[in-house]
């Protein structure tokens, strides 16, 4: 009886708190702190199964026997619990196949904790890109379709999420693979809405080093296309097998995106592919990395939509190279590595270093109207 009204007690704390916070509770389910620590054994260590700057990721079982991951946000961060409050503003009212879902929240005293649906197989940094031991065998057909997946869930928060949703952190470690390797883009902590009406936003820069868009980085000017560059980057990633940020490549150590382009240049596009694949459709790999270069030019109005990127991506296109433009690159004069050497995991912050970072942009740029000023259809 005292623990079912100790409870009762909680949840009605928990709503107040919510209200206080303007977080809606309709559509999150509200746990106890003492179920999610007894979920997960007292956050052993041993269910450590990820962590950022604001939180560390466990593995949980709830008492009905779901598993799921459970996301302690930092209680001395303020900026954790901002990212708590956007994080089910943000994703509790919306669903689709390549979204991870959010199953609830508690918010308990100091705690402030999210709960997901849990990822058999983490995300691509640590199936795909991550150690040696961790490493899952993926063949063309599942990376290509964990791109279309991808696509297709940003797409939809671009054009189909009410208001229109720009992620802001696109990159492999929020990319999440299920037990049959399917993506689902996750932690919104970052996202912005974007309404109808407005063209881009004046903010401050928050994002992964080694995915940023160089006018957003630069200047701090976002719109979707600012989540359309880092996915190309991440598209890039997933053919390489090699991480964006901790990859150089060489004499000059390039980062990815220019390293790709070189090799476009010089029609040698396939020396990306992970050596790893072993068999793979050339035609289509180098249509993916040609989409990625699209994705990536340097004038925010090159990039196609993510409505044309998965056009693009699923059909059997030529595209349109004579539309293509240069990359823009923005890294630290500091460093010859993209971001000073980050790892995929540091969050860029503020513009405070600006006069410290460079920005490669073509002389000349011409605007792409439509997909069909990108690609070609091949003949049946």
């Amino acid at each position: 009886m005292f623990s079912y009204l100790r409870n009762l007690f909680f949840e009605a704390l928990t709503r107040v708190i919510c209200h206080w916070l303007e977080i809606s509770t309709d559509n999150v389910n509200l746990f106890s702190y003492n179920s999610l620590r007894s979920a997960t054994r007292s956050f052993h260590p041993s269910n450590r199964i990820g962590g950022g700057g604001f939180g560390v990721v466990y593995k949980g079982v709830l008492r009905d026997g779901t598993p799921v991951a459970i996301k302690c946000l930092s209680a001395e961060s303020e900026q954790g619990t901002d990212e708590f409050v956007t994080e089910i503003r943000m994703i509790s009212t919306i669903k689709h196949p390549n979204l991870v879902e959010l199953v609830g929240c508690c918010v308990e005293e100091n705690n402030r904790i999210l709960v997901y649906e849990f990822m058999e197989n983490n995300s691509i940094s640590t199936a795909l890109l991550g150690s040696k031991g961790k490493h899952v065998a993926m063949d063309w057909p599942t990376r290509a379709a964990i791109c279309l997946g991808t696509a297709s869930g940003l797409a939809f928060l671009h054009e189909e999420a009410e208001p229109h949703i720009v992620h802001r952190d696109i990159k492999a470690s929020n990319v999440l693979l299920d037990g049959n390797l399917q993506p689902k883009i996750g932690d919104f902590g970052l996202a912005k809405l974007f309404p109808d009406n407005v063209t881009h936003l004046s903010t401050r820069v928050a994002g992964t080093m080694g995915y940023l868009a160089p006018e957003y980085a630069l200047l701090g000017q976002l719109t979707k296309k600012a989540d359309v560059y880092s996915f190309g980057v991440l598209i890039l990633e997933i053919i390489s097998g090699r991480s964006s940020s901790k990859a150089a490549f060489g004499e000059d150590l390039l980062v990815l995106v220019e390293w790709t382009w070189k090799l476009w240049k010089e029609e040698r596009l396939l020396d990306i592919v992970d050596p790893r694949l072993t068999e793979y459709p050339e035609t289509e790999a180098i249509r993916f990395m040609k989409v990625a270069l699209f994705c990536t030019q340097a004038a925010a109005n090159q990039r196609p939509n993510m409505k044309q990127v998965v056009k693009m991506l699923s059909k059997d296109v030529n595209l349109n190279e004579k539309a293509l433009t240069e990359p823009g690159i923005y890294k630290s004069q500091t460093s010859k590595h993209f971001g000073g050497g980050a790892s995929s995991d540091e969050t860029s912050s503020s513009q405070n270093n600006k006069g410290k970072q460079s920005l490669n942009t073509p002389a000349n740029s011409t605007i792409l109207g439509s997909v069909d000023s990108m690609t070609q259809m091949l003949p049946r």
